[in-house]
């Protein structure tokens, strides 16, 4: 139980803008085979969330920029239009790509989960490959009957002094669950984020949230989904911790507290 006493301490620290704990997550990433979803288990018999199950979406892939056709072939957008398979994402003013960061930040998402027994499913194996286009990345939620679905990404919005996290949910629900749960695992996910001293965004939604239409992921979600902008990498301020293996930790501590808030 130590992952999750430690998360409840970090949250106390809101004088500073993710201040306040120290991280024990290592920069490591492990090296995983090329397949639709990765699966990680641990079962720790005393953990309130065991058997749970956690989609975790790390947005965008590192081999997107190199396969411009099969990324921009068309796809359900999930209100009966369409939009791209995916993108390449966004990227720092130094280069330091989205698809990395959102890497990073699941695999640090994924093992603090399963350090609490929570069954881990991932939307992609690695950050090498091409996507999955974004209705895939759905149908991999709705398939594994997914306790919360989780979409991991940043901002890239060039507005002077945008900056801090927002949390996106489906607006107007196109089902009950959106309507109820997907909206409450949004919620939970911006309490978290503001109790660990995170600023919520400057440019978009409203004290962290936002609510949309046009993410055909949380369109086409039957099972609880949010997506997480953790931060703008176009922001100095944001970039400053999108950039450092301690602020990734960070992010990762965060959205977890929130995940397992939402599971109970």
């Amino acid at each position: 139980m130590r992952p999750r006493l430690f998360l409840t301490a970090c949250l106390l620290a809101t004088t500073a803008l993710f201040a306040g704990c120290a991280s024990t997550t290592t920069d490591a990433h492990p090296t995983t085979s090329s397949v639709t979803a990765v699966s990680s288990e641990s079962v720790v018999p005393t953990s309130p969330v065991v058997s749970r199950t956690v989609v975790l979406d790390p947005g965008h892939n590192g081999g997107n920029a190199t396969h411009l056709a099969q990324i921009n072939a068309k796809v359900p957008d999930g209100r009966g239009g369409t939009k791209a398979c995916n993108t390449t994402g966004t990227s720092a003013a130094s280069g330091y790509a989205e698809h990395e960061f959102t890497w990073d930040v699941t695999v640090r998402v994924r093992d603090l989960l399963a350090a609490q027994g929570v069954r881990v499913i991932l939307t992609r194996a690695d950050d090498s490959g091409v996507g999955p286009c974004v209705d895939e990345r759905a149908a991999i939620a709705n398939q594994s009957g997914a306790d919360a679905v989780v979409s991991i990404h940043a901002d890239g919005n060039t507005g002077a002094g945008a900056h801090g996290f927002h949390i996106a949910y489906s607006e107007p629900p196109l089902n009950p669950v959106q309507a109820e749960e997907g909206t409450r695992l949004a919620i939970a996910l911006r309490d978290a984020m503001v109790s660990g001293g995170a600023v919520p965004s400057t440019y978009v939604g409203s004290a962290g949230l936002d609510p949309r239409a046009d993410l055909a992921g949380l369109n086409l979600a039957e099972r609880p989904s949010a997506l997480v902008e953790c931060g703008n990498m176009r922001s100095a301020t944001d970039a400053e911790l999108i950039e450092t293996p301690a602020g990734r930790a960070r992010y990762a501590e965060l959205i977890t507290a929130g995940i397992l808030a939402f599971l109970g």
